[in-house]
């Protein structure tokens, strides 16, 4: 009799994986996140691998969690997977003192943090529509405007 199951709350297309108790601030975790954003996940653990930050390596785990949930429950394909979202949150913060002189007492402040990796599934008409807005964004300029510049240069080289 139970209470009955949530929903999914993602596509179907989406996988996630939640990392918590991670010893450090949500900012310089944020940092981390940041370099996997929009990425490629081999692209990704990659950067996470070769990185010079402490925390890389448990953003890795995470990472790598997501991967395993993807293909074990979700029969997502590992190759088209991309890191669609990354965010970081607070968890509880440890508080401690440093005694001070004169009887006083500092506050010393130990965050968690807690880290949130969702990967989606590339399909391969979105690959091509991205590839097909990336030639337009190159040129900068409409069709139009584009095919006028060159005579504006022609023109310029006949005055001089």
């Amino acid at each position: 009799m139970g209470k009955p199951a949530l929903e999914r709350q993602l596509a179907d297309n989406e996988v996630k994986a939640v990392g918590r108790m991670i010893r450090t601030s949500q900012y310089k975790l944020n940092l981390v996140a940041g370099l996997i954003r929009g990425k490629k996940v081999d692209q990704a653990i990659n950067d996470l691998a070769f990185s010079r930050k402490r925390i890389s390596n448990d953003v890795l785990k995470v990472l790598r969690s997501a991967v395993a949930n993807a293909e074990n429950n979700h029969n997502l394909d590992v190759d088209e997977l991309v890191v669609a979202q990354a965010w970081t949150g607070k968890n509880l913060v440890l508080k401690r003192f440093h005694a001070r002189g004169r009887g006083r007492g500092a506050s010393i402040l130990k965050p968690f943090s807690e880290v949130t990796i969702v990967l989606r599934e590339r399909k391969p008409e979105e690959k091509e529509q991205k590839s097909d807005k990336k030639n337009v964004k190159k040129s900068g300029k409409s069709g139009a405007a584009a095919a006028a510049q060159p005579r504006k240069r022609a023109a310029k080289k006949e005055q001089a």
